[in-house]
């Protein structure tokens, strides 16, 4: 290891290696994914050259290889083990270039997304991926998980706002796919080999991305609802009347929100807690005169259709903030409660209040006293759930899984809507995907990886 270390030591700046007691726990910070292991060293390159040639150097020597963005992942993608090389993209964080002709930002796979948002916006665009670690997730951890969040019912998933990529592969082949085009048709689209594989078939380090036109305004609605009927209905409706405007839908089940009432003091609940399920949705436009009156009339007709029991509607930025704190904002709330699991799945949306009554009532019958709080982006099929049982060991967590992935199973859903899999959902990869699509996962990883270096037992 000695003569490795030195070699990957001339492959980068003085800065670009920790070894030893400068490896901080941020490298090691597994997010409650098991221990894990003490890295050999920790690389930060500040090129694509920089990332070939420690790949090629990890690959000659039969070296592992763990990639790490932002470190906001929650199925373990990041966690190195004992020996391996951590390889962090943070310091390659230059947007490179704007063009406003064709809607593309070029960036490096450090960048913060948060950084990319505010860029992007002072040119007069919106980058359209967004979730709540906006502030320290990097484009290309994105990109590795084709993350969800919050527009995908407007925008799609990562994958839709990804144009072109450069990625390095495990023998430091760089491979250029910086397409700029909505259309090329000229071959295979090899960037989607590299989009929500998790850093297991190469390293993606730089990125062409579509930039969307910035909406000149956001009306923003929080609904309590009394069935699940009137859930998927009252999507139906905004979607239909608002012509493309729907930018975001998101349900909690009503033991979320009185959780929130009861658990979090610093944020503000706008309804009474009489409603089975409350809504958060947002309506993105582009008339300033006339979005709001129309935004207003469309809630009137649910109101008057029977779809909404009550509602409240921002009339400020600081309103609004205030409404998707509800939706974000929890995190205070969870502490009292820890040991926490979290789980990020999706199935059809006429399955999921059969999803959350059943995951309510198995877990409780295993552990009495569970709390388990459902909530999500029901517009495009994906739910959380949040459940603590008194126990955060690996016996209890490993129950947990079993019930909520078994319903998913029986649901014909994904383990994995928008998180991954990582290490934490390995297990269960085959319950959401048939042995042929395993196989061919596997024959892909053969393919590119064959020694098996880069990012190893994360995803298959």
């Amino acid at each position: 290891m000695g003569d490795l270390l030195a070699d990957l030591a001339d492959a980068v700046d003085k800065s670009g290696i920790l070894t030893g007691n400068d490896i901080g726990p941020r490298y090691t910070d597994t997010r409650g994914h098991g221990p894990a292991g003490a890295p050999a060293c920790v690389m930060r390159p500040t090129s694509t050259a920089q990332v070939s040639a420690i790949l090629k150097l990890c690959h000659d020597a039969g070296r592992p290889v763990v990639p790490q963005g932002g470190m906001t992942g929650l199925v373990g993608g990041g966690t190195p083990n004992d020996g391996d090389v951590v390889l962090s993209l943070e310091r390659m964080n230059a947007i490179e270039e704007i063009d406003p002709v064709g809607r593309t930002m070029i960036a490096e796979a450090g960048v913060v997304l948060e950084t990319a948002h505010g860029v992007a916006e002072e040119s007069g665009f919106v980058l359209p991926i967004d979730l709540g670690a906006r502030g320290s997730a990097t484009l290309g951890g994105l990109i590795s998980t084709n993350a969800g969040g919050n527009r995908v019912i407007r925008y799609g998933m990562t994958r839709q706002s990804v144009l072109g990529l450069e990625a390095v592969l495990a023998d430091g082949t760089v491979l250029t796919s910086m397409n700029r085009m909505l259309k090329n048709n000229a071959g295979y689209d090899l960037k989607q080999l590299f989009i929500g594989s998790e850093g297991t078939l190469g390293l993606v380090t730089r990125c062409v991305l579509r930039l969307q036109p910035k909406p000149l305004t956001t009306s923003t609605a929080f609904v309590g609802i009394n069935d699940f009927e009137s859930v998927p209905a009252f999507l139906a409706l905004l979607d239909n009347k608002l012509g493309g405007g729907l930018g975001a839908f998101e349900v909690m089940w009503s033991e979320y929100y009185n959780f929130v009432r009861d658990r979090c003091p610093t944020l503000k609940p706008p309804l009474s807690p009489e409603y089975a399920y409350y809504v958060v949705t947002d309506a993105l436009g582009s008339d300033p005169d006339g979005d709001k009156d129309r935004f207003d009339a469309i809630l009137e007709m649910a109101h008057t259709q029977g779809l909404i029991q009550d509602g409240v509607v921002a009339q400020s930025d600081k309103e609004r903030d205030e409404l998707w704190a509800i939706r974000e904002g929890a995190g205070e709330g969870f502490r009292t409660i820890a040991p926490i699991f979290t789980y990020d799945v999706s199935m059809p949306i006429t399955a999921m209040d059969e999803f959350a009554s059943r995951s309510m009532a198995d877990i409780e019958k295993e552990f009495p006293n569970a709390i388990t709080l459902i909530l999500g982006h029901l517009g495009d099929g994906n739910l959380h759930a949040v459940v603590a049982v008194g126990d955060g060991s690996d016996t209890a967590h490993r129950k947990v899984n079993d019930i909520l992935y078994g319903i998913i199973r029986d649901l014909g859903g994904s383990v994995s809507a928008e998180h991954g899999i990582g290490i934490e959902k390995r297990d269960y990869l085959d319950w959401s995907r048939t042995d042929a699509e395993v196989s061919v996962m596997r024959m892909l990883k053969q393919t590119l990886d064959p020694k098996g270096i880069l990012n190893p037992g994360k995803v298959i």
